[in-house]
């Protein structure tokens, strides 16, 4: 009966419809539909050479590799879509010699994503963005090809290079992988020199890295890592560049079997002593695991907030990193030595656990919840469960280290202490400053830090601003292009 009466009701309203569309003066003209403006689609593949640009007015779909030759530029306006092919795993990638001038808006920006329909995109749809320079990386030689083997050559003497400009763009449902644990990732960066600017970059859902510097000098600013597979930020093959306020946000099932952490450093794949060293400053990065609660159920893969390996020498200042199994991890007596001498640094930095999670915060194997207030189920991979965690403790003591007088590093056994809000670690738009009165506010210290940084108060990637606003989309799994 219920369907009865709204079938009646529909047909009654049509009724007033047509009746009062009689009443009206029978010379009138009918106002002709609204046709949504089309998009036109641009095919490309193979080489890009010379000056092309790209216009918001259309929307491109890369097939396969396309590359950026030595001496094209490829200008690309503010609100352009990107479709990367997803049976041809469209990559775009910029040769050395090539430049990309990816120039979005705060309000505007560009989108580099999936070719599929909102709500059936997946981690690499395609491939995502590679750039190649010709400054320095520590492979015997100079140079390198990227690994995958896919013919992006990277790396010389110029770490003044310039690549172009990548400003205001998201890089969405990229990475591919080529070979077992070698991947495309979303934003791939190959010996980039410092003459290129990487700024306001989003990078969301992707199979692999977010970002990953192989060897190069370019700095960076403003970058999201949300919700990819892998690494956050990968640092590989001498990186020694600067890297302020930066964002990392983990999905809580969405890992990588490789392993998976916030920040993963190595000075090569073998530990060496080739130089330049990876030696990169990133400073007011906010690293965000997917251990919200004890109660959250995580995938098994997830490893370390920083992993620093293979004789790395990274320094990360002003920063907070919470909600991995484990939290700060020195790995091999090459980056052990590297920090009893100074060279591999952690500055006034907050490690942080979760409430009630293994008694310290950190997950490890042997004890499950059961009831509160008992700490809560714990991570079942050994050895898992250390806020400060080395392989190697006759060569350094990670606690003494840490806490070494001055250098304000500061552990808590729950992010709440900090003062972040729990919708960071929930999908849709985050509230990503922290709470009035947070200790992230203030504690920020620059004392010997390179020129290029913004001297601000505040630890973590957000003060009282979100430079966010209006580029990036927490939501676009489910956004029409």
């Amino acid at each position: 009966m219920t369907h009865m009466h709204s079938k009646v009701a529909v047909m009654a309203l049509s009724a007033m419809v047509v009746l009062a569309s009689c009443k009206k003066d029978e010379k009138e003209e009918p106002t002709p539909p609204v046709v949504p403006p089309t998009t036109e689609l641009i095919e490309v593949s193979g080489s890009i050479t010379g000056t092309v640009n790209w216009t918001a007015d259309k929307q491109y779909r890369l097939n396969g590799f396309v590359r950026v030759q030595d001496g094209g530029i490829l200008n690309i306006a503010a609100g352009t879509v990107i479709l990367g092919d997803f049976e041809t795993k469209g990559t775009l990638i910029v040769q050395r010699g090539g430049k990309i001038n990816a120039i979005g808006e705060a309000n505007n920006p560009i989108i580099m994503t999936s070719e599929k329909q909102p709500g059936l995109r997946q981690p690499g749809d395609w491939g995502g963005l590679v750039i190649c320079g010709r400054a320095r990386n520590n492979v015997a030689g100079g140079e390198a090809e990227l690994e995958g083997g896919y013919g992006a050559f990277h790396g010389g003497t110029d770490d003044n290079d310039n690549s172009g400009v990548v400003k205001f763009v998201q890089i969405n449902f990229a990475g591919i992988p080529i070979n077992p644990n070698e991947e495309v990732n979303s934003l791939t960066m190959g010996s980039v020199g410092r003459g290129t600017v990487i700024e306001n970059v989003f990078c969301a859902y992707g199979l692999d890295d977010a970002f990953e510097w192989f060897g190069g000098t370019v700095d960076c600013k403003n970058l999201v890592a949300y919700r990819g597979l892998d690494d956050d930020f990968d640092v590989d093959l001498g990186y020694s560049g600067n890297v302020q306020f930066g964002l990392g946000i983990r999905g809580a099932s969405l890992a990588d079997q490789s392993g998976s952490n916030g920040f993963e450093v190595d000075n090569d794949g073998q530990g060496s002593n080739n130089q330049p060293y990876t030696s990169a400053t990133f400073s007011n990065i906010t690293i965000i695991g997917p251990k919200a609660t004890r109660e959250t159920p995580i995938s098994l893969q997830f490893q370390h907030a920083a992993q620093l390996r293979r004789n790395s020498r990274i320094k990360i200042h002003n920063s907070f990193l919470t909600g991995y199994p484990d939290g700060l991890y020195i790995n091999g007596s090459g980056s052990a030595a590297a920090a009893n001498a100074n060279e591999l640094r952690i500055r006034n930095t907050i490690l942080s656990g979760v409430d009630n999670w293994g008694g310290n915060g950190y997950g490890s194997a042997g004890t499950v919840f059961t009831e509160a207030p008992a700490n809560g189920v714990q991570h079942p991979n050994n050895p898992r469960g250390n806020a400060l965690k080395t392989d190697v403790p006759d060569d350094i003591n990670m606690t003494t280290w840490f806490n070494t007088a001055g250098w304000n590093n500061q552990l808590m056994d729950k992010w709440q202490d900090a003062g972040i809000n729990q919708s960071i670690f929930e999908l849709g738009t985050p509230n990503v400053l922290p709470n009035s009165g947070s200790v992230l506010l203030s504690g920020a210290d620059f004392a010997g830090m390179p020129s290029y940084f913004q001297q601000v108060s505040h630890r973590g990637a957000f003060g009282t601003t979100n430079w966010t606003q209006g580029w990036a989309d927490w939501n676009c799994a489910l956004t029409t292009y």
